[in-house]
């Protein structure tokens, strides 16, 4: 099993994370492949801001986001949050490995157990982590299977990805269910 760890993006990441950025990698078809993609002009001009952010200081320039990386400090991909509604104390969470060969090998598991764990002692008041994908995105409904989570909610034919209809599935696990399943 990869040792990993989660931490912010550093300077040093860039040309790697540029490259990641690309939709020419096998990752963009399962992560949410029905959304537009950004041009390389767009993903040119928030490296920029990145790199300017980190030029002045900023040691956090992309919240609710960390990269995902190993021992070498090789970048294996990223994991994030979004409020679903911060009304109700509800956060979505997602994941992407970058590169297909490290697939399958615990990766994804590690970073989001430490990413949900991370997240529920930071934000004392949230109550739920959702976690959504498409039904073709089979390895992402192993993975919230794998970590606890419920499925919540299925809407059919929500995504379409090539020309053919999907289901959009939702996960969450609460904050009670998550503590319990760590003792």
């Amino acid at each position: 099993m990869v040792n990993i760890h989660l931490r912010h993006i550093e300077k040093a990441d860039l040309p790697e994370y540029t490259y990641w950025k690309q939709p020419i990698h096998k990752y963009h078809g399962f992560n949410g492949p029905y959304f537009k993609k950004q041009t390389k002009a767009e993903i040119d001009l928030k490296i920029q801001a990145l790199s300017k952010a980190l030029d002045e200081g900023i040691s956090v320039p992309i919240p609710g986001k960390k990269i995902i990386s190993n021992q070498q400090n090789d970048l294996l991909g990223e994991v994030n949050w979004y409020w679903k509604s911060a009304e109700t104390n509800w956060l979505e969470i997602g994941l992407v490995i970058f590169d297909e060969s490290n697939w399958s090998k615990g990766i994804g598991y590690q970073a989001l157990t430490l990413w949900i764990k991370e997240i529920f002692e930071e934000k004392k008041d949230l109550v739920r982590i959702g976690l959504s994908t498409w039904s073709g995105n089979k390895g992402m409904i192993r993975l919230a299977e794998k970590l606890g989570m419920i499925k919540e909610a299925q809407y059919r034919r929500a995504r379409i990805v090539n020309g053919r209809y999907f289901d959009s599935i939702s996960y969450g696990i609460l904050k009670e269910d998550w503590a319990a399943r760590q003792k």
